[in-house]
């Protein structure tokens, strides 16, 4: 584990329920080397408080109302704000893990998370290196194993999660039925599913595409 720093941590907390909020900076608040310095219930407000008070770390959630954990992570390099982030959510869903990791999260974790790992992901990060649970690391290795679908595969594969045909799918994408059947057999092997419907349970599973109710 990395040695503790001379100096406190500094944390901002975003998140936007009080009762995790609260709940977090009672913990960390009672670990020697870290200080939680604040909270911010969206991605807007965080930001606004990083550009008068740097910190060294966010605990950041990927579900907010306005400015999502995904879009703060993309302004956060785009505006070159220098802090680590570590995402720390309720949804471990493989395209979640591999989106927060390429967009500059160094760690994830689960709000349900032993208070030991927190504190582990914490100075870990800190110092300069990643902290994934084991199983996190595992299901990102396979996620980046898996080609990327195209964008016109996506919208196949939300189509054929909503139950649409080939032939139903052609005409709203004025596309060929061998097109879309191109289509299908590349979403199968790329998922490395057996059939269209195991193509589209597998994907909402992990996150790749969500079915509007």
């Amino acid at each position: 584990m990395p040695e503790q720093p001379s100096r406190p941590i500094r944390i901002l907390i975003v998140d936007d329920h009080p009762v995790v909020v609260a709940g977090l900076s009672s913990m960390l608040g009672t670990q020697a080397g870290i200080e939680v310095v604040g909270s911010a219930s969206g991605g807007e407000e965080a930001l606004e408080m990083l550009r008068s008070n740097p910190v060294d770390l966010l605990l950041l959630d990927l579900r907010m109302p306005g400015l999502s954990g995904m879009d703060t992570l993309r302004e956060l390099k785009r505006t070159k704000i220098n802090t680590r982030v570590i995402i720390l959510t309720s949804f471990e869903t493989d395209e979640d893990i591999y989106r927060a990791m390429q967009a500059g999260a160094e760690g994830y974790l689960l709000k349900d998370a032993p208070q030991s790992a927190m504190i582990e992901a914490i100075r870990t990060v800190h110092a300069g290196k990643r902290y994934l649970p084991r199983h996190v690391a595992t299901r990102l290795a396979e996620r980046m194993m898996r080609s990327n679908l195209t964008a016109r595969e996506l919208e196949v594969l939300s189509m054929l999660a909503r139950g649409l045909t080939n032939k139903e799918i052609g005409g709203a994408l004025n596309i060929s039925g061998n097109t879309v059947r191109n289509h299908v057999n590349s979403i199968i092997e790329k998922l490395d599913v057996s059939d269209r419907t195991e193509a589209a349970t597998t994907a909402i599973q992990r996150g790749i595409i969500v079915v509007q109710n």
